[in-house]
């Protein structure tokens, strides 16, 4: 009789073990069948990879000490959102960055991005120029693949530093099918900007990077992205713009507009090999009474003039503060001046016309 009872209860606890295995085998294999996204990080350098003389030095700090393998090390939590391989492509402080910086981290994304084993790429950057680098990547990556380029505005060993959990919130982005397809981005401060848009706006604040008329594209909270609108001008796989066999760009300068000014430094840069200049405006990207036979004489030696404005917001208007069609020049658009000469650099490495590069200046 024991021996039966026994029985009975032994197959009851086997048949019960059984169910919960069968019912908590597609749960496993769910699991099982998640793959992480190989996100590749890029290292430039900036702050993100800075160091202070102690946890409260914010400003005169060194940029560009803590190599991409201690970065990555930082913040083990990476291992929960990606596979995450380094490669430490620079280490410079951002305002050194150069064409040829630029021309090098878009050749080498390009290969990465050509894999079926990267998923997506995070630049780390010095946030003084991470709008002009992130836009120059916008208009030369070849592929819906996400790039994502990250910052930090307080070094590693700084209180409170912001860099671990923007790289975080950058290869979690990077690694994400939201991403796909949406241009180059910017992510810093739980925010993700385009990087046609994007501009620094505060020296020092963490909040500093907004989009300021357009808008930022959407946020990151709890390790997932939520857009709420997306950049509607050409990008990456759209750009006409092919780097894979130039060494060099066009040199392009900005001349700046202010009450009084004079034209030395729009010479001084052609007399120096200016292929293009820039004349960031006043107001409306205006033309002052002085200035306008420098922009003649420009062009009569085949330098190309695009005008933009110093307020860094706003449509500089065609045939608005000055006669565009006389002067045979170019407006930026919504372009500010340091995202209007890299554009021009590019256009120049295809036409000379000035139709077309206005034309190109309305598309990108």
């Amino acid at each position: 009789m024991f021996s039966r009872k026994f029985h009975s209860c032994a197959q009851l606890m086997l048949t019960t073990l059984l169910m919960g295995f069968i019912a908590a085998s597609p749960a496993r294999a769910q699991q099982a069948a998640v793959k992480l996204p190989n996100v590749v990080i890029l290292a430039t350098g900036g702050t993100i990879a800075g160091s202070g003389a102690d946890s409260t030095t914010t400003v005169g700090y060194t940029s560009a000490t803590v190599g991409v393998e201690r970065l990555i090390a930082a913040v083990p939590e990476l291992k929960k959102v990606a596979n995450v391989k380094g490669e430490q492509v620079f280490q410079i402080a951002s305002e050194s960055m150069g064409n040829s910086h630029w021309l090098a981290l878009a050749k080498r994304i390009n290969v990465l991005l050509a894999s079926n084993d990267v998923d997506g790429v995070v630049v780390t950057h010095g946030t003084d120029t991470i709008e002009e680098t992130a836009y120059f990547l916008n208009l030369t990556v070849k592929s819906h693949k996400p790039v994502v380029v990250v910052g930090a505005m307080r070094p590693s060993t700084a209180i409170s530093a912001d860099g671990p959990i923007n790289l975080y919130n950058a290869v979690m982005l990077a690694g994400s099918k939201e991403a796909v397809g949406k241009g180059v981005l910017v992510a810093l401060n739980d925010q993700i900007n385009a990087a046609r848009e994007v501009t620094k706006t505060n020296t020092s604040t963490t909040d500093t990077f907004k989009s300021p008329e357009l808008g930022m594209l959407g946020y990151i909270q709890g390790s997932k992205a939520f857009f709420y609108r997306q950049s509607t001008r050409k990008h990456t796989l759209e750009s006409e713009f092919d780097i894979s066999k130039l060494d060099a760009l066009p040199q392009v300068d900005i001349v700046y507009g202010y009450a009084n000014m004079n034209r030395v430094g729009m010479d001084a840069f052609i007399a120096a090999g200016a292929k293009g200049i820039i004349h960031a405006g006043v107001g409306d990207g205006s033309v002052a009474a002085q200035m306008k036979p420098a922009l003649v004489e420009a062009r009569q030696k085949g330098v190309l003039i695009v005008r933009s404005s110093r307020v860094g917001q706003g449509i500089v208007a065609r045939n608005g503060e000055a006669n565009d069609d006389e002067l045979d020049s170019v407006v930026s658009d919504t372009l500010n001046p340091q995202k209007a000469r890299i554009l021009l650099m590019l256009a120049l490495t295809k036409t000379n016309s000035t139709q077309e590069i206005q034309r190109i200046f309305y598309t990108y």
